[in-house]
């Protein structure tokens, strides 16, 4: 009986850095994916805000800020709205152009940045924490 019960320590010593290892790496995923989520509903609401009316389409800073709000607890968010001309194929053309397929169409593209917390640090596996979304939408 004695025998037995050094052999479950063994094994839980033996066992216990790879379970600590794996743990370690599902919360770093985990706090990466809920930054992703954050950054990507960022970027649809600055882009919502500018598709709303073409005033709305040149305010950028109504974008960002509406961006923001979407994100309220992630840290270190960058916002970057444009705006762009494009027809109806899809090529960008410029806002006093024309296109020969049909009117040209006003865009607004937001692209959020913003970088996940890494809390444990992996020498073979190089993790930046960047996330990057891009929200592109019409103007009405």
């Amino acid at each position: 009986m004695r025998n037995r019960r050094g052999n479950t320590m063994i094994e839980f010593a033996l066992a216990a850095p790879v379970l600590m290892l794996l743990a370690a790496g599902v919360l770093n995923y985990g706090m990466a994916l809920r930054a992703a989520i954050a950054v990507s509903a960022a970027a649809r609401a600055g882009a919502q805000y500018g598709s709303l009316s073409t005033a709305n389409a040149a305010d950028t800073a109504g974008m960002q800020a509406a961006a923001a709000n979407a994100a309220p607890n992630l840290a270190g968010l960058v916002v970057t709205p444009v705006q762009a001309c494009r027809c109806s194929n899809g090529t960008g053309v410029s806002c006093i152009g024309s296109c020969p397929s049909g009117p040209v169409g006003l865009y607004v593209e937001v692209t959020a940045r913003a970088t996940s917390p890494n809390l444990f640090q992996y020498s073979g596996l190089p993790f930046t924490g960047a996330v990057k979304a891009k929200a592109v939408m019409r103007a009405r």
